[in-house]
Formats: C-alpha cells, structure tokens, sequence
C-alpha cells in the first residue's frame, strides 16, 4: 500500500467508527440487547470494533457474530454463522462489512438471516462505493465514495498501514 493513497488514516477509521456507534446506539435506545454480525475477514474485524464502541457509551447488552460466506460465489457455497439461531431470532440484528461495492456480499449475507423473525435487519459499512448491482443499500456509512468502475478500495485495520486506501 502506497501512503501517498491512504483516504483514511488510522485516527479517521476510529472517529468513523464511533461516530457510527453513536448513530447505531440512537436508533436503538430503547433496545435492550442487539444482534452485531460481521462478514467474516474485515467485517468481522469492524463489527469486533463497533461493538467495543457501542459499549462505551452505552449499557446495551450486545451479542456479537460472524457470518462466513464465499465473496466471490456466494451462490455456491453454504452460508453459515457462528450463532444459535435463539441468538438473533426476534432481535435487531445489525450486519457488518467494510466495503459495499456492488452489494452482492451483503445481499447474500442478510438473505442468511432473512429465514428467522427479526425485529430489524439494519447494515453497516466503513466504505460505500455507489456501485450497487444488488437491491442493498447501507443504513450506516461511515464514507461514501464516488469512485470509477476501475478503482480499487483497500481496507487495513490492523497493524501500522491501518488504513483506507484508494488506488
């Protein structure tokens, strides 16, 4: 990764989170407990985050997930979570990635929980990229981007090039 592509550093990852904290916990006052599931990789990593945010400025009792699906075939492969079911059914169930590009990661992950009753199914990502080919949007959004077809997003939220990188 080239410094010189960063678009968020380190410092703005963590205000983008909180700050999406804060929304999430607004929308939800009156919950007593919420369902925070990653999509396994970064959105696991975010949702481990946003959930510690969630936390410190909250008593919310919150449950926090994994969803692990093929981003690339998602058709093809078994979608799993590593939840009971008795975990999210009738519960506001918030769905975590970093990046929405074309929608289709997110569309097959909430189609997972979309067999259970929920209260709500809300989504959240770091990154939105306007490029949805899926009817998915995001409810949470910590940047969007209006990008070109032949940019790439590159999302680091570990170790010292945390980051978010566009080249």
């Amino acid at each position: 990764m080239n410094p010189e592509d960063r678009i968020l550093d380190a410092k703005a990852i963590g205000q983008k989170i909180n700050r999406l904290a804060w929304q999430i916990f607004e929308n939800n006052i009156k919950q007593e407990k919420i369902v925070i599931v990653g999509v396994s990789g970064r959105g696991e990593i975010l949702a481990s985050a946003l959930s510690e945010a969630i936390k410190s400025i909250s008593s919310l009792d919150i449950v926090i997930g994994k969803v692990c699906l093929d981003k690339e075939n998602p058709y093809k492969s078994n979608i799993t979570t590593d939840l009971a079911q008795s975990d999210y059914t009738d519960k506001v169930v918030i769905l975590v990635d970093d990046v929405l590009n074309s929608g289709k990661t997110l569309m097959y992950a909430a189609k997972y929980f979309l067999t259970t009753p929920l209260a709500q199914l809300s989504t959240v990502v770091l990154i939105n990229r306007t490029h949805n080919r899926f009817p998915i949007k995001a409810d949470y959004v910590g940047l969007s981007l209006a990008t070109t077809l032949n940019e790439y997003i590159s999302v680091v939220l570990e170790g010292k090039m945390q980051g978010v990188y566009l080249s």
